[in-house]
């Protein structure tokens, strides 16, 4: 199949395949007619055709930051598997630097064909008990709801605030609802009266249930279900029945996607895992494209006439081999390959921390204090909510050291924004037997987080980020490797395809220290999540996000 070369979009061209539409939910051969970006003519044909024209998928929640590359870059990665658009909050690079961070994302989104729909942060910082780099107010969200190119309001993380009647919050929600924009959610294992709460406040979507009763439960109170499977927070085996009994209600996400799975696909193995499953096409393509586009009134085409001319050309609609992607009219990809060119960019940042010794992360215990009892974080595989535990530390020298047999070690959190002693606590499940692991991604506010077998370690670990001025780092057995992240500390500034083989030779190196977390990284990140039950770790100390306080290493 010949398709035209790509930057010709005003001019007139044709495809034929059986075209797959979602709105009529019919499947009919068909020749497309583009023209200027749009479809200007549908015409019915006689035979079959031995491919198939799909409207473009959206992804209706992701941080792009989490990509570790800007906008112009992400796009790059994920148009070959056929996402023509993407529903963004930029919460994470407006944790560092704020508004302008926000408007930095905007910029590098305009130099792409790509369709980016950005949020306004609704909670920088995501509470105030975190240390983030800048406070995004009320004033400031709504002026940039005001703005053309901010779409929405971002995911309202601070539940507790909201349910609580926090003024400030609720005039960020009141700025989105008197500008007719929607409001996500981000209320996980909330239930009963608060979620009752929580929805009438005017919060329309949540992504982050992990159980089917749950997602019921916010269904039936009117939300929008996102059924996520990003790097970490996986949670489509478990709500994939959405698909078939409420598809009007639901849109898929990855939320935060690392880069080495980016490149391997996007919302297309969702798609193929939904109709693996038994999940009637039109279903899919519902959840898919349907909802997310009209729901947040993108400006997407679903191959109606008269649409701006989005859509994928397909071998089949089982192995959804994708021949050709097409936004605006013009072809973005072909056969996996992105047509689009790679764009520098400049390198904002905010990072004071200074470098760490040793004994900075030492857990000095004082007399008063030994047998007493502590409180552990449990990573858990594959979520980024984490468990709690308590237990009897093993103590050296009048310190708590790590206990390797028993799969605990030491976790760190150190704020980057001020120069200042770091928070160490213990954590379970991440399986390193030596060395360790940091990062200065670490929701929301990108302090830098580590993970380790020794405070030696850990000290190493750190100052390779602080070194960088943000990055991803690995030490141990006699390596150290550094991936670094000089916008904001959250992303690079080298082409994808280099940041994912980078990141894919940082999460095996993790692994061979003994991890056994399927995203060692990615899991990393989420430590530090206060707004994330059940026991996280900030630059303060521990936090009990269920009493949504701050609590003592020590037991009472």
């Amino acid at each position: 199949m010949d398709f035209p070369a790509p930057g010709t979009r005003t001019q007139r061209w044709t495809v034929s395949g059986n075209l797959c539409d979602p709105v009529a939910r019919r499947i009919r051969p068909a020749t497309v007619t583009v023209s200027n970006g749009r479809i200007a003519a549908l015409t019915w044909d006689s035979i079959a055709h031995d491919s198939w024209i799909l409207p473009g998928f959206v992804d209706a929640h992701v941080h792009v930051e989490s990509s570790l590359v800007p906008p112009s870059e992400f796009a790059r990665l994920a148009v070959p598997h056929g996402t023509v658009a993407t529903v963004s909050d930029p919460h994470e690079i407006g944790n560092v630097l704020g508004v302008p961070g926000v408007e930095w994302m905007l910029a590098d989104a305009r130099r792409t064909p790509f369709k980016f729909c950005f949020g306004a942060p609704s909670c920088v910082p995501a509470t105030p008990f975190d240390r983030a780099g800048a406070v995004i107010d009320a004033a400031a969200v709504a002026a940039l709801l005001d703005r053309r190119d901010v779409g929405y309001l971002s995911e309202v993380m601070n539940y507790p605030g909201v349910v609580a009647g926090d003024r400030d919050l609720l005039a960020k929600i009141s700025a989105a609802k008197a500008r007719g924009k929607p409001v996500d959610g981000h209320a996980p294992q909330l239930r009963g009266p608060d979620l009752e709460a929580y929805v009438a406040a005017g919060i329309a979507t949540d992504h982050e249930c992990v159980e089917l009763i749950e997602a019921l439960e916010k269904l039936a109170l009117g939300m929008r279900i996102q059924i996520r499977e990003g790097s970490a927070a996986r949670n489509f085996a478990a709500l994939a029945g959405l698909v078939d009994s409420h598809p009007d209600r639901c849109m898929l996400c990855s939320d935060d996607k690392h880069p080495d799975t980016l490149v391997l696909g996007h919302i297309d193995a969702l798609v193929r895992r939904a109709l693996d499953r038994g999940s009637d096409l039109f279903d899919v393509l519902q959840v898919a494209c349907v909802n997310p586009v009209r729901h947040y009134r993108l400006p997407v085409g679903l191959l109606q006439l008269g649409d701006p001319a989005d859509f994928l050309v397909v071998d089949d609609l089982k192995s959804l081999r994708i021949r050709a992607v097409i936004v605006d009219g013009d072809v973005a990809a072909t056969d996996g390959v992105c047509h689009w060119p790679r764009l520098e960019c400049d390198t904002p940042n905010a990072f004071a921390a200074r470098p760490k010794a040793p004994a900075d992360f030492e857990i000095r215990v004082a007399d008063a204090d030994r047998g007493r009892s502590v409180r552990v974080i449990e990573a858990l595989d594959g979520q980024i909510v984490t468990g709690q535990a308590v237990v009897t530390p093993r103590i050296e020298g009048g310190r708590i050291v790590p206990d390797l047999a028993a799969d605990l070690l030491l976790i760190a959190v150190v704020d980057r924004y001020a120069d200042r002693p770091p928070a160490v606590a213990l954590v379970r499940h991440f399986g390193l037997t030596r060395g360790a692991i940091a990062s200065s991604v670490a929701h929301d506010s990108h302090n830098i987080v580590a993970v380790g077998a020794t405070a030696a370690d850990i000290a190493r670990a750190v100052n390779l980020v602080i070194e960088t001025r943000g990055g991803l780092s690995a030490v141990g057995d006699g390596r150290e490797l550094i991936l670094p992240l000089p916008i904001a500390g959250l992303m690079s500034d080298r082409p994808g395809t280099e940041v994912a083989a980078r990141y894919a030779e940082l999460d095996r190196f993790a692994k061979g220290l003994g991890s056994r977390l399927a995203a060692p990284f990615m899991t990393l990140a989420f430590m530090s999540l206060l707004v994330i039950p059940a026991l996280k770790l900030g630059p303060d100390g521990l936090f009990d996000v269920a009493a949504f306080r701050p609590v003592s290493l020590f037991t009472d």
